[in-house]
């Protein structure tokens, strides 16, 4: 081993890591400080003046993310909601980033497989405190032959989660680089005899570009937003049902019947 190869072992610096990793860690360094600014903002409130302004929107985000966990899990989840918010904040976070020209990081699956990853957590940690010794029963059912199968579709949720999030992520990033190339070179085939050096190749881009960023950035990114948090939400109380609910719905179904 040459003095070089250890060197190299042993550096540490940010050149080590992807764009898309440093914009991460950027991200969630938003959400941090925007959570003390929430934390000191409502520490100070008044509760005998009326909300307006920023407050007013914070609790409209939290009074709609608590319904929305609510009624897709059940009424003992409500304190899933933060985790639901805090999820939804970093994916949007990320999809946004790329309106002003930081790399996006939902395009590095390394990132949508750690988030993913967490929610592969939470369903077999609720299932395990759920089930007790039980949980390890449904790898043996119906028959313990298929052990093997069902050690393999464990992972479903995890990838499923992770692929179609990087998928969708990716396929923007890709879309966009395709038609920021083409506009760039037309925008130089057109206006390159009158407007001399690389300024005449980013002229129409600006005009067309906006449109497909509104779309892939910022309703995609609602969307991918949505579809993440609900599908977490139900591969989660899905191990965990609510029984309060599930009686209230026996006894419609009942009441129906009768």
């Amino acid at each position: 081993m040459t003095q070089e190869t250890i060197d190299n072992m042993l550096h540490f610096g940010w050149d080590m890591f992807p764009g898309e990793v440093i914009m991460s860690l950027i991200v969630m360094g938003i959400i941090i400080i925007l959570s003390f600014v929430v934390y000191f903002k409502f520490r100070k409130l008044d509760p005998t003046k009326p909300d307006k302004g920023f407050v007013m929107v914070v609790e409209t985000i939290v009074e709609k993310i608590e319904n929305f966990t609510i009624d897709l899990m059940g009424k003992k989840w409500k304190d899933f909601s933060g985790y639901a918010l805090a999820l939804a904040s970093y994916i949007i976070l990320c999809f946004l980033v790329s309106l002003i020209g930081f790399p996006g990081p939902l395009t590095y699956l390394g990132n949508t497989f750690s988030i993913a990853l967490c929610t592969f957590f939470l369903i077999h940690f609720t299932a395990a405190r759920k089930n007790k010794w039980g949980y390890f029963k449904r790898y043996t059912d119906p028959i313990p032959v298929l052990l093997p199968v069902n050690l393999l579709s464990m992972w479903a949720p995890l990838l499923s989660l992770a692929l179609r999030l990087f998928g969708n992520a990716l396929a923007g990033y890709t879309l966009m680089t395709i038609v920021y190339y083409f506009l760039g070179l037309a925008s130089q085939t057109i206006f390159g005899g009158i407007i001399a050096g690389g300024a005449s190749s980013i002229i129409l881009p600006p005009l067309v570009t906006p449109i497909l960023h509104a779309y892939f950035d910022v309703f995609s990114g609602l969307i991918q937003t949505l579809i993440f948090v609900m599908l977490t939400m139900i591969f989660v109380s899905q191990e965990d049902p609510d029984e309060e609910e599930l009686e209230e719905s026996a006894n419609k179904v009942l009441s129906k019947n009768v």
